[in-house]
């Protein structure tokens, strides 16, 4: 039987934050994005919303990367909380992909928390790829409110994707050209 391709969204359909997709195909799984959410007004004592990632926890040797579209809160934000839930076998942690104004938002975030030494934080630029598993990740430059935005070509054997991350059409950006 062949493979099914899953995508699995564990936050950010119908709310706002909290953006984190899994695709998952055969022996392989990759995440993207991985945000946190800020509390409603009633959710008293909450300083913020993470997502449930026991479904990644509970295939943690299928997970072959996470990547990262931009570098806003709800897209990178609960980073520093799950990443120690998701060391790989030998207590590595997966490799992180992201462009370099992203790298570097991450990198501060993950030395605030004391998770820098370990993570394995990748800089790719728009127009590269990157092979995960069954997973062919092409970068894409898309122009957001933040520079350094990327949406992702995701070729598969069974199919491509295009997650569009966030963005905007902005026919004069400040940076770079047009999406």
């Amino acid at each position: 039987m062949a493979d099914k391709l899953r995508v699995i969204p564990l936050g950010g359909l119908g709310e706002i934050g909290k953006n984190m997709m899994v695709f998952e195909l055969g022996e392989d799984l990759i995440i993207v994005d991985v945000g946190l959410m800020f509390p409603e007004e009633e959710m008293l004592g909450v300083d913020l919303v993470i997502p449930d990632i026991s479904y990644v926890a509970n295939r943690i040797k299928k997970l072959r990367g996470i990547i990262i579209t931009h570098g806003h809160e709800d897209h990178t934000g609960a980073l520093p909380y799950i990443l120690p839930q998701l060391c790989l076998p030998k207590g590595k942690s997966p490799p992180i992909y992201c462009t370099r104004l992203t790298h570097g938002l991450v990198s501060v975030k993950l030395q605030e928390h004391g998770l820098h030494k370990d993570a394995d934080l990748r800089l790719i630029q728009a127009g590269e790829s990157v092979r995960l598993g069954k997973f062919q990740v092409e970068f894409v430059r898309v122009t957001h409110s933040i520079p350094d935005s990327a949406g992702l070509a995701i070729r598969t054997p069974i199919g491509n994707i295009f997650h569009t991350g966030d963005f905007k059409l902005d026919h004069t950006p400040i940076m770079g050209e047009p999406t």
